[in-house]
């Protein structure tokens, strides 16, 4: 897909990831629609830096867990552009542990709300406008939270319900995949620890220990965290070359969820055989 003049809704556009993925699309010359609720400061540093690249781009406040919100949301979009082309499907809240403390049933409903209930209302009302142009994308975006949960040195970031959320996001993308075939392709883009994602950047990761920071990075294969020019460069492949990917998942963890293992030498002949041949012997003493 060619970017240039194309339309983009970039959920969690106002921080982070969300925000360099906007900044990037728009400097291609995509159009962006932001939707933002919070983090006002933000929100006005996102709008001010959009506006800088190019004129033309929507900012809606909307809060995406309100169907009623979401869908004076598209009909707004539906009034102003009549299509969409890619939605960034970038819309999740993490009550990280070293943060948050003890889990609570008032945290639960915020993260299933936030990360699935929200992501779903988007994608059903963003699908009719998808359809509309010969070619759509979407990218869900998730967690290897879903994948590794509450263990290791992961344990202090990722709680149970973030961790359940984002593994159902999995069957999301899948179903989504077969509803907008054949003219919408539906990924998910997968995360491990990466700065202002889990990683450096974060309340999160700031109080962490240096020990536990280091658990975590001698955990990951390439011994360190990932960096935002990273993912905005499988966003992009997602969008312009994956043209015949739907459905699929990309892991962007740096082999976090692989673990620090390492694979042992084979050994040599001379040793299977000698293993062979006590072997041998054990069962002719046991005969």
């Amino acid at each position: 897909m060619e970017i240039s003049g194309k339309t983009a809704l970039v959920l969690g556009a106002t921080r982070g990831i969300g925000r360099a993925i906007a900044t990037a699309l728009a400097q291609k010359g995509a159009r962006i629609i932001v939707p933002y609720f919070d983090w006002p400061e933000s929100c006005q540093e996102t709008i001010a830096q959009l506006q800088k690249i190019s004129p033309g781009h929507l900012f809606i406040k909307t809060d995406l867990r309100e169907q009623a919100q979401v869908e004076d949301l598209f009909a707004y979009i539906h009034n102003q552009c009549d299509s969409l082309d890619i939605l960034i499907n970038n819309i999740e809240r993490g009550g990280m542990p070293v943060v948050h403390g003890s889990y609570t049933i008032e945290q639960w409903d915020l993260e299933m709300n936030t990360t699935l209930k929200a992501k779903w209302q988007v994608f059903q009302n963003a699908l009719p406008l998808l359809r509309r142009q010969p070619e759509g994308v979407v990218i869900n975006f998730s967690s290897i939270a879903g994948i590794v949960g509450r263990s290791g040195p992961a344990g202090l970031i990722f709680n149970d319900g973030y961790a359940a959320a984002n593994r159902a996001i999995s069957s999301f993308t899948e179903t989504w995949a077969r509803q907008g075939a054949p003219t919408v392709r539906v990924n998910e883009l997968v995360l491990g620890f990466i700065e202002s994602r889990h990683g450096p950047g974060t309340r999160g990761w700031d109080l962490l220990s240096n020990e536990q920071k280091e658990a975590i990075e001698g955990h990951t294969l390439l011994q360190r965290t990932g960096k935002l020019k990273e993912v905005l460069n499988t966003v992009l492949f997602l969008i312009q070359q994956a043209t015949f990917m739907t459905g699929s998942r990309l892991t962007l963890d740096g082999g976090f969820t692989l673990g620090h293992n390492r694979i042992p030498e084979i050994p040599t002949r001379q040793g299977n055989l000698e293993v062979e041949e006590a072997v041998s012997c054990k069962m002719k003493d046991a005969s």
